[in-house]
């Protein structure tokens, strides 16, 4: 996940300004988190059993003599795994951003491993940047269904009837440890939405109809391998975003203080319903 220029945290998630000055707009992420994921609770599991088993007769000790401290240690793990996954994400996203507009990018370690695979990637497509690629890390708006995001890359490749070009809309994914197939359940949705938003913005913050997108796709960089997949994102998978983005607004927007009921002749009830 990368920073784009109108995207904002809020406590409710992140938005998009509208820069024409309309409604905040839900991001696509955003929406696609009240969605159930399952693969969340064992991940979170392993990565509180992995501390554990990195230092057993540390953390056994640290049982007897602070509990609360480690089990506050333990519960916390999850979320400081992610943040340095997210960390890592970005500074992907970044330097493949870099790579296409090529300009300069510092000296990243662990980022190298994946700038590698996406190089690979562009090669084994015979991918010029010059004349295939269509636009990088650009938001896209649907202003009338509520909702942005930020696409990765548009490109060009020769995969319609006798390698006639058809404009590719792609994800990429970074992971060190999942598997270069692996394919979560809301991740047609989040290219639907991209997709079959109208609009894109331009660098000088205003907007265009955006390109038709022939085929969507993620990308899987893997340390030393990566995997090019296509998702479907049509009409029914563009149906359920909508439904996704109408329930994150809901949970958004819901009451937070509710009545008690009491019994009308429980004590003091006369006076409750008065109040």
């Amino acid at each position: 996940m990368t920073d784009p220029k109108w995207a904002v945290a809020t406590e409710r998630g992140r938005y998009y300004r509208d820069p024409a000055g309309g409604p905040d707009l839900i991001s696509v992420t955003n929406a696609l988190d009240s969605i159930h994921k399952p693969a969340l609770i064992p991940w979170a599991a392993g990565v509180a059993a992995d501390q554990i088993l990195a230092e057993p007769i540390a953390t056994a000790r640290r049982a007897r003599t602070e509990p609360t401290a480690l089990r506050r240690e333990l519960v916390g793990a999850p979320a400081r795994v992610g943040e340095r996954a997210k960390s890592l994400g970005t500074r992907v996203h970044n330097r493949a951003q870099a790579t296409v507009l090529g300009v300069p990018y510092p000296a990243d370690p662990e980022v190298e491993p994946y700038a590698r695979q996406l190089a690979r990637w562009f090669r084994l497509w015979r991918i010029d940047l010059t004349a295939d690629v269509e636009a990088v890390e650009t938001t896209v708006l649907n202003r009338q269904r509520g909702y942005a995001g930020t696409g990765d890359l548009w490109v060009w490749l020769p995969t319609g009837r006798y390698g006639r070009r058809q404009l590719w809309l792609v994800d990429y994914k970074t992971s060190a440890k999942k598997p270069a197939g692996t394919v979560y359940d809301e991740q047609p949705l989040q290219l639907a939405a991209l997709r079959h938003a109208p609009e894109w913005l331009l660098p000088d913050d205003t907007s265009e109809p955006a390109p038709r997108v022939h085929r969507t796709a993620l990308l899987n960089l893997r340390p030393r391998s990566h995997r090019f997949i296509e998702v479907p994102s049509g009409p029914e998978q563009y149906r359920a975003f909508l439904a996704a983005v109408r329930t994150a607004r809901y949970l958004h927007n819901a009451p937070r203080a509710f009545t008690a009921v009491v019994p009308p002749w429980a004590p003091g009830a006369s006076d409750r319903k008065a109040a």
